[in-house]
């Protein structure tokens, strides 16, 4: 039908872009480095972050934020296959859009480069099997941008991707990116640059290979710089000239594919020998922001040496480039490394891991230096202004202070087995079963099952009709667990419009009744599960002084990886567990207990929020929801019934957490409640 479809032509006239030379303005070092880390392009985008769910389905290996203080300086995203192995996928992202102004080719290029640095330090087999996904932007009917766009597609699709063995199977295209308008009797238009933004995507056949922007903090450790422009530093486009209102004239590009060939296979043999302590890609803002952010995920200090060359070109171009820290001991063995690979003259030694929190750069006119968290108080500062509009001001200046005081990271602390020898013995004995229950917009369903399949159960998958329409007893089951996601949308009092279908439903509240009075049967409720529970505390026993859990204090979702410290209480969820101190996933909007009476029964507070010293906290974000007596868990009848705002069940696995201590194998210490239920039910 389609075999005859005619070309489409299309005429272009060829002209190359208007630019001007970059004229100084006379900045300091010191004003040029505040400036570029205070650019919105480079800044922290934590705002955004801590509001979107990235723990759901319990499959999530990395997200944004890297190490014991959160810091949102990630390369890429790793998910895990399934909940047993540790293949996944990775991905990233790539675009260098205002390089368009100047070379619309080189920003393709550099678009395609930037995604594959980030995906450096993963641990994938052979770049062949990188696949990309590109989307196109352009405003076809504005003069000169048809040709910016052919130039760009030519360069990539015709030339660079094929030289490097990689495929764009998918992409997606919007060809009007401009628009206009009549204003006092004159016609306005805006026209977007010709933009790519590449997305790029990998199989993993092993997550935990991978290396963050984290320096290790190992004093004497070296930092390596791996310039795949061969020591161009071209600054044309660069933040540094954007701060100061101008674009200048010679475009960053990667010019040679093969470097980016041979410093892929140079990084694959580094993570196979395990040389690196740490990575990061050059891009925006340039090696200082690199750096930076290393030095910010690390909470350590760093001393860079400036070569004898422009200063300015060095520490601010966005030229393609990888930053790693090797250790003392692993230094000649990454340097031979680098030799094989051929590359030993784009790679130099810049600089060093030290105690101290200084940023230090020395250079031929002397030295400058900052202390670590004033810089990372300049990097934070966009992303705080945009939240305390949005949030409560209040709650976020807390967060914002909490940046240049004192913090030794989260320090879990654990003291008790959470190995699968604690049931051995329950191997070859029959699965009790248990309800993973849910109700309309539950979407934690899965990570549920898999956590109690893991310690032993038969998970039986049970929606809300299945009991009102009495196709599913419930007295069947040893045990009910209510999942988190979005019930009904998160309106109708979120979790409370659950509990309302059972209590206003005779037959359900009869059946739920009995269910919780049964002293052989237990339930957990988590998140949304847990205000249902909250909701049933009419018919469930000894829960008469639970809180109600409302909306947060900063007046927004909150996904935050925050510590627990577990309480000393009978419930059979945390027997063994009691003084530890676990990060955990938080996701939720409305998770603040609040106790609708001052007489809070202390022994029924399963688990509180506490900060990196250890301390149960009202300090935001510590305490993500502003929760009396830091409250995160309560527990009721007798110990059987537990109540629990964070997911333990989405971080189970030492694999599915931010921020995971290498020691502990396998298994989270969050194991250990799940294996506990099962030893109940024996």
């Amino acid at each position: 039908l389609f075999g005859n479809t005619p070309k489409t032509v299309i005429d272009i006239n060829s002209s190359e872009p208007v630019t001007e030379p970059f004229a100084d303005s006379g900045l300091t070092l010191r004003q040029q480095v505040e400036q570029v880390l205070a650019f919105p392009t480079v800044a922290s985008k934590k705002y955004l972050i801590t509001i979107g769910d990235r723990t759901v389905s319990g499959l999530i290996h990395r997200d944004q934020m890297v190490g014991p203080w959160q810091v949102p300086v990630a390369d890429c995203g790793i998910t895990l296959r399934d909940y047993e192995s540790l293949a996944g996928e990775a991905m990233a992202v790539g675009e260098r859009t205002p390089l368009a102004l100047l070379n619309p080719a080189a920003s393709a290029r550099m678009a395609v480069g930037e995604a594959i640095t980030n995906l450096m330090g993963v641990g994938i087999s052979d770049l062949s099997v990188l696949k990309l996904s590109a989307n196109w932007m352009a405003a076809s009917a504005s003069p000169g941008e048809f040709q910016a766009l052919y130039e760009a597609v030519k360069a990539i699709g015709m030339e660079l991707c094929p030289t490097l063995d990689i495929g764009i199977p998918v992409g997606k295209d919007s060809m009007s990116m401009q628009t206009s308008w009549q204003q006092e009797d004159a016609t306005k238009s805006v026209v977007a640059p010709m933009s790519l933004i590449v997305s790029a995507f990998a199989p993993v056949n092993d997550v935990s290979r991978h290396k963050t922007p984290q320096l290790s903090g190992q004093t004497g450790s070296s930092l390596f710089l791996i310039d795949l422009s061969a020591g161009k530093n071209r600054l044309g486009g660069s933040v540094l000239y954007q701060t100061q209102s101008q674009l200048g004239q010679d475009s960053p590009d990667l010019d040679d594919a093969q470097l980016l060939s041979k410093l892929f296979e140079l990084m694959q043999g580094a993570l196979d020998d395990e040389l690196i302590n740490a990575c990061h890609d050059r891009s925006d803002g340039g090696l200082l922001a690199t750096v930076a952010e290393m030095s910010f995920a690390g909470h350590c200090g760093v001393k860079l040496r400036a070569p004898s060359t422009d200063l300015g070109a060095w520490l601010f171009n966005e030229e393609l480039g990888l930053v790693v820290e090797v250790s003392a001991a692993n230094q000649a063995k990454f340097l031979d490394k680098v030799a094989e690979s051929g590359i030993q003259q784009i790679t130099h030694q810049i600089g060093e891991v030290t105690a101290s929190r200084d940023f230090v750069i020395i250079h031929d006119g002397g030295q400058e230096s900052w202390r670590c968290d004033e810089l990372q108080a300049v990097w934070s500062k966009a992303s705080h202004l945009m939240a305390m509009q949005r949030d409560n001001p209040a709650v976020v200046a807390q967060e914002f202070a909490q940046i240049q005081k004192p913090d030794p990271g989260m320090q879990p602390k654990i003291n008790f087995d959470f190995s699968s020898d604690l049931i051995a013995a329950y191997q070859n004995k029959p699965k009790p079963k248990v309800a993973i229950l849910r109700e309309q917009g539950v979407n934690g369903q899965n990570e549920m099952a898999a956590a109690f399949m893991r310690a032993g159960f038969d998970c039986v998958d049970v929606h809300m009709q299945d009991l009102i329409g009495q196709q599913v007893d419930l007295m069947s089951f040893s045990g009910l667990v209510a999942c988190g996601g979005f019930s009904y949308g998160d309106v109708l009092g979120a979790g409370l419009g659950w509990a309302k279908t059972i209590l206003f439903n005779p037959v359900l509240r009869q059946q739920f009744s009995a269910f919780f009075a049964d002293q052989g049967k237990f339930a957990l409720g988590v998140c949304n599960g847990c205000q249902m529970l909250s909701g049933l505390r009419s018919i469930i026993p000894d829960t008469e002084q639970w809180p109600d859990f409302l909306n947060n204090e900063s007046e927004q979702f909150e996904a935050r990886f925050s510590q627990l410290s577990v309480g000393d209480t009978d419930n059979i969820f945390f027997q063994g567990m009691a003084g530890a101190h676990i990060p955990v996933a938080i996701a939720h909007g409305e998770g603040r207990a609040v106790f609708p009476n001052t007489a809070i029964n202390t022994g029924q507070v399963a688990a509180q929020y506490i900060d990196n010293q250890g301390a149960t906290t009202m300090q935001y974000p510590f305490n993500p929801n502003g929760s009396q007596q830091s409250v995160a868990a309560v527990s009721g009848a007798g110990g059987r019934v537990l109540a629990m705002m964070p997911h333990p069940e989405r971080v189970f696995r030492s694999a599915q957490m931010s921020y995971a201590p290498a020691q502990w194998g396998e298994n989270s210490p969050w194991m250990r409640m799940f294996y506990n239920v099962r030893l109940f039910v024996d």
